[in-house]
């Protein structure tokens, strides 16, 4: 099985484990992300205060995740990540028994919301580093486009699952159920043999996390692909915010239509990344970056312009495509051009790009659709991510000259 090349990073034990622990638990989180906002949507039904859950959902990751990268740049990855996963086992029974009492209030998802938000700021820096510790840098694309591949399995299985339990049997369920996906997980970590941690760091902690910002921003090819990828999560939170309203109020179709329509998002970026992970080479993959980036742009477009169901579910298929070959192409050109000590601090930062900046956007998207609607908010997403690729693809040359100059 692992000779194949789209399986190539399997032959490594731990990362097999850490596979299989994803694929149980990232169904759950999946169901719980789409219940979560159909709960919101049904109390509600407020542009603004789907915005303000995705705001406290995300805010804390801004706000705490280049901590939570200082500490596993300090401190054995395993452990962190082991005690992130527990607590966020806690924080999903807690908002399933609120839900399934019928005793849950808007206050109620947004303070649980803080708390998951505060939890994955130490967990997804630590998760993200931790990937070249089980699969090797040699393996390391195929590695983090197949991590990305499960994700998006997940997203489509996840969200079909939550559409239909919400429908049948409420939210409620679906936290549950999710609090019980993390056993898995935390038993896949215990298991997994790893080599004594050493810990080399002499600098202080607050000297060793500006290290790594100094780092970061001195460095003009992570800049630039930093950058062009704070300008797709922002872009894209305008659609992940807005979907209730697209699926219900504009399609007409309830929250199996959501479901639907995150399913298809979910197969597009299944494959997108699956067809990244049987490259052989890290060659061209800049080209893939500023495609999908493209990509993503004309997708919104499309989204907010389209009032067909079939129609928006293709469209949604191509905007998974294009979003999550981004990530993974970019991931993979972070992580092979940096120093490993610099590797859980920088990953952070890739977090509070990718998860941090989006309370920005989900704060922005609601205000800008309480006021213009939301096709015209997508569409305005559409149009920053394009033309921020054209400003990326004018300043190629001065990229390709600062990878070179890391390189030798």
């Amino acid at each position: 099985m692992t000779s194949l090349p789209l399986l190539a990073a399997l032959r490594h034990r731990n990362f097999r484990l850490f596979c299989f622990g994803q694929i149980i638990s990232l169904c759950g989180t999946w169901m719980q992300t789409v219940a979560q906002t159909w709960l919101m949507y049904r109390l509600t039904r407020s542009e603004f205060l789907m915005g303000l859950t995705q705001f406290c959902l995300q805010i804390p990751v801004f706000a705490l995740a280049p901590v939570g990268g200082l500490l596993s740049d300090r401190f054995p990855r395993r452990r962190i990540i082991v005690i992130c996963q527990s607590l966020l086992l806690v924080q999903a029974l807690a908002l399933g028994l609120l839900t399934v009492s019928g005793r849950v209030t808007v206050p109620d998802i947004l303070v649980l919301a803080v708390m998951l938000g505060c939890i994955n700021a130490f967990d997804m820096p630590a998760r993200q580093s931790f990937i070249v510790e089980m699969a090797g840098k040699g393996d390391l694309l195929n590695a983090i486009s197949l991590n990305s591949s499960i994700f998006n399995a997940a997203r489509v299985v996840g969200p079909a699952l939550a559409g239909l339990l919400v429908h049948k049997v409420g939210e409620g369920p679906c936290f549950l159920l999710n609090a019980a996906s993390f056993v898995p997980v935390i038993l896949s970590l215990l298991a997994m043999q790893l080599p004594p941690y050493q810990n080399p760091v002499v600098e202080a902690p607050w000297e060793h996390l500006m290290q790594g910002f100094r780092y970061a921003f001195g460095t003009l090819h992570l800049r630039y692909l930093f950058l062009l990828l704070a300008s797709a999560t922002m872009s894209g939170a305008t659609a992940l915010v807005l979907m209730p309203f697209f699926a219900d109020d504009i399609l007409g179709r309830g929250s199996q239509g959501l479901g639907a329509l995150l399913a298809s998002m979910g197969v597009g970026a299944l494959i997108g990344t699956l067809i990244l992970a049987v490259r052989g080479t890290m060659h061209g993959l800049i080209r893939v970056v500023l495609l999908s980036s493209a990509g993503l742009g004309g997708t919104l477009i499309l989204l907010a312009l389209s009032r067909n169901y079939y129609l928006s579910l293709a469209i949604m298929l191509a905007l998974g495509f294009s979003t999550l070959r981004q990530l993974a192409a970019t991931n993979t050109l972070i992580q092979s051009g940096i120093r490993d000590e610099y590797r859980g601090r920088i990953m952070a930062m890739y977090t509070v790009t990718v998860v941090g900046l989006v309370p920005f956007g989900s704060i922005a998207t609601g205000a800008v659709a309480q006021r213009f609607g939301a096709p015209v908010t997508v569409a305005a997403g559409g149009c920053l991510c394009l033309a921020a690729t054209l400003l990326f693809w004018a300043r190629l040359d001065r990229f390709h000259r600062s990878t070179e100059e890391v390189q030798h």
